[in-house]
């Protein structure tokens, strides 16, 4: 019973076979060769214009080299409080931008907008003393398994360029949020005005596949030396390549998403059901939220069920016991109906 995190499953077997088959032979190193080629045509195809790709090792890697592509001296780049980028990336992002992360406050995961123009607004360009506004980033799926709809990113979308700044989106779970809405690619970013995005594949399925989609055309070369100077760039990108082509070959890339969300929403309701747990809040994607009291925590994972406890986040009005902790699971592509019914059996009471 692995809900611990989508990083602890391993490899679709669809995308391990395109691994196996492009082991062989010789290809143009450094993402020139024509698979490679190939594969950046795909996303444009799926983006419904012509984006720029750029393979990444890590999904934080991609979340820094995206907000140092429009970094500014003294640059200020605006996240959710609990987002990925200021909780969970070491400062990777500031490091490598050499700008500084804003927090901003908004119910379970999600920037409110107003918070958003509040904070942009205090920060006066001209003012050399206090910095300048420079990025705004959105996490798409949220790091508490909610949903920016399309009207909610159209919404930030319009704040950002009130105010002439680009969005970005941290799709560590894009495919996760994608299928929620039931929409497209192009829907859900350049056409709600993202600039760009980090596309993760790595949690859905990949053994290690992240990348840069820029809409900017005229801001990639920039980006080519800042991938290099970081030490991201491929040789042998072609294994990078043979994932992506796998993954979004005959659409496995939204099935491996729809199955995740659908095992979450399963988790969700044996949880519902359940005589020992709470569910916090409804999934919208592949992360679950439960309250349990600590005991019982301690005993499903005694008895084989992988999954941490996880902090309060900012909107959550639900109560919590002094003898409880939120706890947070995740579903994968590899997560199976038999274990959830198991993990439901356990907690039934």
């Amino acid at each position: 019973m692995f809900f611990a995190s989508d990083n602890w499953a391993g490899v679709h077997p669809g995308i391990a076979a395109g691994l196996s088959a492009n082991a062989g032979g010789f290809s143009t190193a450094y993402g020139d060769g024509d698979l490679d080629s190939a594969v950046y045509r795909r996303f444009s195809e799926i983006f419904e214009r012509e984006v720029a790709v750029f393979f990444v090792a890590t999904g934080t890697a991609a979340n820094s080299l995206s907000l140092a592509a429009y970094n500014k001296p003294g640059g200020i780049a605006f996240a959710h409080r609990e987002s990925h980028v200021i909780e969970d990336e070491c400062g990777a992002p500031e490091f490598f931008s050499g700008s500084r992360l804003h927090a901003i406050d908004g119910a379970l995961g999600k920037i409110d907008p107003h918070n958003l123009e509040r904070a942009v607004s205090r920060f006066a360009p001209e003012i050399v003393h206090w910095g300048r506004p420079t990025a705004v980033s959105i996490t798409q799926s949220t790091e508490v398994g909610t949903v920016y709809g399309l009207d909610d990113i159209s919404a930030i979308s319009d704040i950002a360029k009130r105010f002439s700044l680009p969005l970005h989106m941290d799709g560590a779970r894009f495919a996760n949020a994608l299928v929620a809405l039931e929409t497209t690619p192009a829907e859900m970013t350049w056409k709600r005005g993202v600039d760009i995005v980090s596309f993760g594949g790595t949690k859905n399925g990949c053994w290690c596949a992240e990348a840069i989609v820029l809409f900017d055309l005229d801001r990639a070369k920039q980006l080519s030396f800042l991938r290099k100077r970081s030490a991201q760039l491929f040789s042998k990108s072609r294994f990078i390549s043979a994932q992506f082509d796998a993954y979004f070959k005959d659409g496995l890339w939204l099935d491996t998403a729809r199955h995740a969300n659908a095992t979450a929403a399963r988790l969700a309701a044996a949880i519902e059901d359940s005589a020992t747990a709470k569910l916090a809040w409804l999934p919208q994607a592949n992360e679950v939220f439960a309250v349990m009291k600590k005991t019982q925590a301690e005993k499903l994972q005694s008895a084989g069920a992988a999954f941490y406890d996880w902090h309060k986040p900012h909107g959550f009005d639900g109560h919590i016991g002094e003898d409880e902790l939120l706890y947070r699971f995740v579903t994968s592509f590899a997560t199976t109906s038999e274990e959830v019914d198991r993990f439901g059996q356990l907690i039934a009471g």
